[in-house]
């Protein structure tokens, strides 16, 4: 934990340094308010779970890894996303989209996911096998979903709260099955052991190829210096022990046993650090 002594200065330096990065200034974004007339409110475990910077980025990049082995979803990046001039764009918006569904007023919450709709209405075409795909597909909207929340919560247990109780995993995932329903996703599982289950149901349909590496390479590459190299480097390499072993297998991805426990200090130190300047 840092040091309580240290100036206020250096508290509010990385808070506003953070905030830069997920809040787009030209375009007008500032940090979204956690208002209690949204969807869920500060007695949700949504809430709870979405709230830490460290484990949301490291769930996060675990989560994209994971949705583009889906060849439909990877389709739909790959023929109408910048990802590959703006992939930290697309990480800034998937975040201020779940900030704004979470913390946001019913109206903001609405609002965002009409945008989000509309989008998808525009993304469509067709595999390399000749199969039509979506974004309005619920299936893939389902995924999309699953992916998420699976690793947001994994990546909270893991370096903030290791002993949450089983209760509390189901009731974050039947909170949040409410946002993937108004996104247009069906019979969405609103348990742990259910959302384990459509997982293990939908991996039959996973590939991995030379445009999954593309993406995972894109998402895993390092910055060029700069105070952020370090810590990024410590958020990617945990969303990749993150992964599940057939994932990583699946993107030619290794954990390393020796430098597991350095990255997950690291890992947990920047968490740390994070929610002092935050608090």
């Amino acid at each position: 934990m840092p040091d309580q002594g240290l100036p206020a200065s250096l508290k509010h330096a990385i808070a506003a340094r953070v905030r830069a990065v997920f809040n787009d200034t030209d375009k007008g974004e500032r940090p979204v308010l956690r208002r209690e007339d949204g969807l869920f409110g500060p007695a949700s475990v949504a809430w709870r779970v979405h709230g830490d910077v460290t484990t949301m980025m490291v769930g996060g990049i675990s989560a994209l890894l994971l949705q583009m082995l889906h060849p439909a979803v990877l389709a739909g990046v790959w023929d109408h996303s910048n990802f590959r001039t703006d992939m930290n764009g697309r990480l800034r918006r998937t975040a201020r989209f779940i900030a704004l569904t979470t913390y946001g007023s019913r109206d903001e919450a609405e609002a965002a996911i009409a945008r989000v709709r509309a989008i998808h209405g525009r993304v469509r075409g067709t595999l390399a096998d000749g199969t039509p795909y979506t974004a309005q597909d619920p299936e893939l909207l389902t995924w999309v979903h699953i992916t998420e929340t699976w690793a947001f919560l994994k990546a909270w247990r893991r370096f903030g709260e290791p002993a949450m109780p089983l209760a509390d995993q189901d009731r974050y995932f039947a909170e949040t099955a409410v946002v993937a329903e108004m996104l247009g996703a069906a019979s969405v599982p609103v348990t742990k052991a259910e959302t384990m289950a459509r997982i293990a149901d939908l991996r039959s349909r996973l590939r991995a190829d030379a445009r999954t590496r593309t993406v995972a390479n894109l998402v895993l590459a390092q910055p060029r210096g700069g105070l952020e190299a370090l810590p990024l480097g410590f958020v990617q390499r945990a969303a990749v022990d993150l992964l599940p072993r057939w994932a990583r297998h699946m993107h030619g991805l290794r954990r390393s046993a020796l430098s597991r426990p350095l990255v997950a200090s690291g890992t947990l130190a920047l968490a740390q650090t994070l929610r002092w300047a935050f608090r």
